[in-house]
């Protein structure tokens, strides 16, 4: 039986099955990226919920794990070289979890960094832009009286949303035939964006044609539709 006890962490969430990849999440836009790519993979996972509300991220054992104090993160027993491995955030994970299967990343050089570049577009751009905005609109922002950061944030969201329905254009998934961890990184954060959010009409949302068909046909995805899910909130 693997043994994690070198991380904080299993102390205080102690791991069932410490051979399963360990996961420390909520199903938020960025939670659930990992839980989804694990879906996908098939592999062998043991969530473990974190609760923001309750700021379970800033406790000694988590931030053992992430000093950043934000989730996902993750515990791999049979990382490099085949000893225990922790990681965050969760573009990174993604990344680590397409390699070491070999799947939802091109194997051409070329096409892997061009899968990347819409990961980082997602980490850099689309996530704090579209977390600002939620802010906004429909956090404690929403009663801040000047209005113009909200309006610059959903400025900003059309711009981006612009930038997604101009790549999706003649194309399934974000790389074309081929679904990636670069659609896996979207995924959550359009659908809450004009979900969660209910900002869809603040950004035009329903002029748009590719990015609304795209989502649609990533949340039919079964895997998706489990990643959204785990782990369970209580």
């Amino acid at each position: 039986m693997t043994d994690l006890s070198a991380f904080p962490i299993t102390s205080r969430l102690p791991a069932q099955h410490p051979d399963r990849i360990q996961l420390y999440s909520l199903p938020t836009p960025n939670g659930v990226k990992v839980s989804i790519a694990l879906e996908e993979l098939g592999l062998p996972y043991e969530p473990h919920l974190i609760d923001i509300g309750k700021n379970e991220t800033w406790g000694p054992e988590f931030l053992s794990l992430n000093p950043n104090g934000k989730i996902p993160a993750i515990i791999d027993p049979d990382g490099p070289g085949g000893k225990p491995f922790g990681l965050f955030e969760s573009g990174a994970i993604l990344v680590y979890l397409a390699e070491k299967t070999g799947k939802l990343l091109p194997k051409d050089a070329a096409q892997r960094y061009e899968t990347i570049q819409w990961v980082m577009f997602q980490m850099a751009a689309v996530g704090p832009i579209f977390g600002q905005l939620g802010f906004f609109h429909k956090f404690a922002g929403k009663d801040y009286e000047d209005k113009r950061p909200r309006d610059r944030y959903v400025a900003e969201s059309k711009r981006l949303l612009g930038v997604l329905e101009t790549r999706l254009a003649g194309r399934d998934w974000i790389m074309g035939d081929e679904y990636t961890i670069a659609d896996i990184s979207l995924l959550g954060w359009v659908r809450n964006l004009v979900g969660f959010y209910d900002a869809g009409g603040l950004v035009d949302y329903a002029s748009l044609k590719n990015v609304p068909a795209w989502l649609e046909r990533g949340l039919a995805r079964p895997a998706v539709q489990r990643g959204l899910d785990s782990p369970k909130r209580v």
